[in-house]
């Protein structure tokens, strides 16, 4: 893994790959195809200025929110117990300084509420609301006096801003209006963003506990989480199948990924303590945008 595996230089674009986490940007990158998608086979049409600022926009709270749970977990001095098993701050491990982090989350921030006027002049003052609370969630979430990170809210904030919000507002800002079946699919790309999250504070269960860090993992336990990652792997396919019905045939499709949510369960369950739950952890990405394409591509069939 960079950054253990290899040496790290100071300042490097190696020390920024390790800040901004580009395989977490695949959670931001789903749930925008799944919306546009169910838009366009719902009215036919899609606005494709909307579309592109539209995926501009989450790509972007995803890369400040990244970035600001580097600078947050260093300032917390989440790095100082010897027991952490997952990936590393590049801040904590002077890689890059807080004030350069800072400084780039700044200068994102910027760009994303330049974007956000944007969309505000095609689709009204909405957009601002939405824009709002998703960047003002980005910096809370290890930000603030009193940080989601360190709350059981963490898996709950990911499913609101990374499938409800992100769903549901990419369909109404290229379409101008939403449906049942974009509502279901919302909750689906939820469940599997929220997922990452559970496969990721289940690692650092230990940990987070010593650092004060009250996430579900860490609060409720193991088997809670257990329960959780089946909760969120399973859902998704369930509604799946209700939108078949409603929807057509082509919406099946994405059910043929449920062996691969049973194997990733079943290793989940199997999987040592430490490192190997990065592994665990990948493939959930990977996983979210499978079933994103394949409900994407679903939706344009049916359309």
């Amino acid at each position: 893994m960079m950054g253990q595996n290899m040496p790290i230089q100071p300042n490097s674009l190696a020390a920024w790959r390790v800040a901004i986490r580009p395989r977490s940007l695949l959670l931001a990158i789903s749930p925008v195809l799944v919306g546009g998608a169910l838009g366009f086979m719902r009215t036919g049409s899609l606005d494709r200025l909307a579309t592109v600022l539209a995926l501009a926009a989450a790509l972007l709270m995803q890369l400040i929110t990244n970035l600001q749970n580097d600078v947050g977990y260093t300032l917390r001095g989440g790095e100082d117990s010897g027991t952490r098993i997952g990936l590393p701050r590049a801040t904590a491990r002077h890689w890059l300084s807080v004030t350069q982090v800072r400084g780039v989350i700044v200068m994102l921030s910027g760009v994303a509420i330049c974007l956000g006027f944007a969309l505000v002049v095609n689709r009204g003052w909405p957009v601002l609301a939405m824009g709002s609370a998703s960047l003002l969630a980005a910096l809370a979430y290890m930000g603030g006096p009193k940080p989601i990170a360190y709350t059981p809210l963490g898996e709950l904030t990911v499913f609101v801003y990374f499938g409800l919000v992100a769903v549901l507002g990419t369909d109404w800002l290229v379409t101008g209006s939403t449906g049942v079946l974009t509502w279901m699919a919302a909750i689906s790309m939820g469940c599997l963003a929220a997922a990452a999250l559970a496969v990721n504070n289940h690692r650092d269960m230990a940990h987070d506990r010593e650092v004060g860090r009250s996430t579900f993992a860490a609060r409720y336990g193991e088997t809670a989480s257990h329960r959780l990652l089946g909760a969120l792997l399973a859902l998704p396919f369930v509604l799946q199948c209700l939108m078949a019905v409603m929807g057509g045939p082509w919406l099946w499709l994405p059910c043929v990924l449920a062996p691969l949510a049973f194997r990733l369960y079943r290793d989940f369950l199997e999987c040592s303590p430490g490192l190997p739950y990065n592994a665990i952890l990948f493939r959930v990405f990977r996983f979210e945008l499978g079933f994103a394409l394949l409900l994407s591509s679903a939706a344009l069939a049916s359309s």
